[in-house]
């Protein structure tokens, strides 16, 4: 293994453009990458992945293993892995179910500014991804999306559907979802990378193909493992960020929402945990998304070393937050109550390292792109039986709408890339 300090370079939208046209040009297949807070850093690029369709259930397998975990100079090391999505399971969208590809070698910008290059090969950095690092270029190519409004009335029957679910005992919670469709212009890539200035999501992640793009900008973990320790930090419960933040703790309606939830994440790993090793860490915390509040809760476990990563999948997906209680019950009736299919939305994207572990983000506030230009986006909430049907549209509207109001960004003519150099040799890791 190998990693060489690049030092201080360009934000992680702009080496994610730069890559892209570097990848364009060269012909080579475009870039992927993890921007916000995954693996202890602020991003993580691959400068090309081939990311193809994938067989979902065996999505994020290649890198099982017991991670090593190296240690660079400023902390741990990824390297690199298995990158992509896997889509909401149980119907088709514009995309195929699942997608990703391998890498062997990550961009690491540290949570200090720096900028590391890792090889889980002894590849050094090749100059052309160092100059992408250092000066990246810094013009804006525009891009546009025209979105449709989803169809308010279809939402509404699907919650008093449901709400009819809960009072007869069928279920007793359910995420019920709408979608906005429309039509882009310009490259995805462009897109995600304004997308993630303004809104600035913690787990928000990037993967493109000749099939189209996912452009995440999610704020929520669904699952982080390291060896056998795994976490999962499901939302229930939001408010928009003009609210007053502490309604959230006093919503009656929220409240019950998050714990349900927290009891299906338990459940869910307790299927596959060591026994009495699934601990609720963190309850019923207020915190930022973009444009709204949300109550965040985390629950933790120890899994035995025989539970792989379709073992650990088989039993947590899809997340728990964005089906409902039973799960299997609310799934089923969920097919029925929503006109289209989720797609992505409400699956995952993140990435597997040998050395790192593997971490997935909940595929919320994500926008799908197929080759023609078509785009959707999802969104929902979870309703329970104080439900009120305007009130869950307005949630939705809340939350789709730091995304469907973006606009391109543009450079500012009094900005210049400074020249910057290498300011370290290169390290090499044992294996």
């Amino acid at each position: 293994m190998r990693i060489e300090r690049l030092g201080v370079g360009g934000t992680a939208a702009d080496v994610l453009r730069t890559l892209a046209h570097r990848a364009e040009t060269r012909g080579l297949p475009p870039p992927a990458g993890l921007i916000g807070t995954w693996f202890g850093a602020a991003a993580v690029i691959a400068p090309s992945v081939h990311a193809a369709p994938h067989d979902p259930r065996t999505a994020f397998a290649r890198a099982d293993g017991v991670p090593t975990r190296p240690t660079a100079p400023d902390g741990p090391m990824i390297g690199g892995g298995w990158i992509g999505y896997r889509g909401y399971p149980d119907r088709s969208g514009i995309l195929p179910e699942s997608a990703g590809g391998w890498t062997d070698h990550v961009l690491r910008l540290d949570m200090a500014g720096c900028w590391w290059f890792e090889s889980l090969t002894e590849m050094p950095c090749p100059v052309d991804i160092a100059e992408a690092v250092l000066r990246p270029e810094l013009d804006r190519q525009p891009w546009r999306v025209e979105w449709i409004e989803p169809d308010r009335d279809a939402h509404r029957d699907g919650v008093g559907q449901c709400l009819d679910a809960i009072t007869r005992g069928d279920v007793y919670q359910a995420c019920v979802c709408t979608r906005f469709h429309g039509t882009s212009w310009g490259s995805p890539v462009d897109f995600f990378a304004d997308a993630v200035e303004k809104t600035r999501p913690v787990r928000a992640a990037f993967v493109q193909g000749d099939w189209g793009a996912v452009a995440s900008l999610s704020p929520e973990l669904f699952l982080s493992r390291r060896a056998g320790h795994v976490m999962s930090s499901p939302i229930k419960g939001t408010l928009p960020l003009t609210a007053d933040p502490a309604m959230l703790r006093r919503s009656v309606k929220d409240v019950a929402e998050n714990v349900m939830i927290v009891d299906l994440v338990r459940n869910d790993l307790g299927q596959v945990a060591e026994p009495g090793s699934v601990v609720v860490s963190d309850l019923l915390r207020v915190r930022p998304a973009p444009g709204v509040w949300h109550l965040v809760s985390t629950v933790t476990a120890e899994l035995p070393g025989s539970v792989d990563t379709p073992g650990l999948l088989d039993a947590a997906f899809p997340p728990a937050s964005v089906t409902g209680c039973p799960k299997h019950a609310a799934r089923q009736l969920l097919a029925g109550w929503e006109p289209h299919p989720r797609g992505v939305y409400c699956g995952t994207v993140g990435m597997h390292s040998p050395i790192a572990g593997m971490e997935l983000n909940v595929a919320i506030r994500t926008v799908e792109f197929d080759a023609t230009g078509r785009v959707e986006l999802g969104v929902g909430g979870g309703i329970t039986i104080d439900s009120d049907p305007d009130a869950e549209w307005q949630e939705c509207l809340d939350k789709a709408a730091s995304i469907i109001t973006l606009t391109p960004s543009r450079t500012h003519p009094d900005r210049t890339t400074a020249s910057r150099s290498v300011l370290a040799d290169p390290v090499s890791v044992p294996r």
